[in-house]
């Protein structure tokens, strides 16, 4: 019987279990039990209650029923702060959530809100917002024009594919004059698991696997967003802003992390790396993650490494997750670089 099996046996026999019984029981280290934990509660097999030290799991089933509301709304004339409260004085908010986590859930709840009211084109959109033993979730769904090809359409992007990209990179928004284009972006930082689906893509950034997933759906017309929260996180709203709007960029929006994958595995070509590199020119700093890439073609290399960074010397780039061979590459445009400049 596998970890996973075994936890839930273990607590099919109980009301709940603290970590320290888990691991006495199952002969695991911390690290271990915390990883098949996050994915049992992910999964929605499990629950968890209290704080750090304290906290406690039980089979989902055992919880006690969450509470709901689902609402239908009017696009138009709608106060996202106003759909905000109704919610928090319904399930008293303020006092059943930890002031961390209630920031977290209203940031995101009224930044997404806000998109179906001012950005989806639609006259009505529907909200379901659920308070559950050990998780804050909500979903906003609105028929509208949809997300991707809202930006595409305003951007003058060749495909939705495109303006997906372009999203993930934060500072993309179809009214400039009136938004930032953080509200998606910082949203992804703080959800344990948040979803944006519009037509046939949808996006998953999943913190319980460190990861996010692109995947091709069934058209789905205007936009879909679902977001979740665990009641135990530690997670800090203005720490993730600090993140990536620190001090130094006087708390403006001027670092991102382009997870570099999402666009393909293998980078050969210059054009993909003007693809990779269109509109960066507007952060101070910018981190390529470059996570289950394989390999950099020279061109690719020596666009993003001397091109773009000689043209714009004040801009930060950094990498993360690289490869023997991705570095050896990275190392050959930088000494070519630094051989032309001599």
């Amino acid at each position: 019987m596998d970890s996973k099996r075994k936890i839930l046996a273990y607590l099919s026999r109980r009301k709940a279990a603290t970590g320290g019984e888990l691991r006495a029981y199952l002969g695991l280290s911390r690290q271990a039990l915390s990883i098949h934990i996050r994915s049992l509660v992910e999964a929605g097999q499990v629950v968890r209650s209290g704080t750090t030290r304290g906290a406690r799991y039980a089979l989902a089933s055992r919880a006690p029923a969450p509470a709901v509301v689902s609402r239908s709304l009017l696009t138009r004339g709608c106060d996202e702060d106003r759909v905000w409260e109704e919610l928090a004085t319904r399930f008293n908010l303020p006092r059943v959530l930890r002031p961390n986590v209630e920031a977290i859930v209203r940031y995101a709840f009224t930044e997404m809100l806000n998109n179906a009211i001012e950005h989806s084109k639609s006259d009505r959109c529907t909200i379901r917002f659920t308070l559950g033993a050990g998780e804050v979730s909500f979903v906003t769904r609105d028929p509208g024009i949809g997300a991707f090809h809202s930006i595409a359409s305003m951007h003058h992007l060749p495909d939705e594919e495109t303006a997906l990209v372009e999203l993930l990179k934060g500072r993309t928004t179809t009214m400039r004059e009136a938004h930032s284009g953080e509200g998606i972006f910082f949203t992804s930082k703080v959800a344990d698991r948040f979803v944006l689906r519009s037509h046939r893509i949808q996006i998953e950034w999943s913190r319980a696997r460190d990861d996010v997933f692109v995947s091709k759906q069934r058209f789905l017309a205007g936009t879909d967003v679902r977001f979740a929260v665990q009641r135990s996180t530690q997670r800090r709203l203005e720490e993730v802003f600090g993140e990536f709007a620190p001090e130094e960029y006087d708390f403006q929006f001027q670092k991102t992390k382009v997870l570099v994958k999402l666009l393909q595995r293998d980078y050969v070509s210059r054009s993909e790396a003007r693809r990779l590199l269109a509109n960066l020119e507007k952060f101070s700093e910018i981190v390529l993650d470059f996570r289950d890439v394989k390999s950099l073609g020279q061109g690719f290399a020596d666009e993003v490494f001397r091109v773009f960074a000689g043209r714009y010397p004040a801009i930060a780039i950094s990498t993360e997750n690289t490869n023997p061979v991705i570095d050896a590459m990275i190392r050959h445009v930088a000494s070519s670089a630094s051989a032309r400049s001599r």
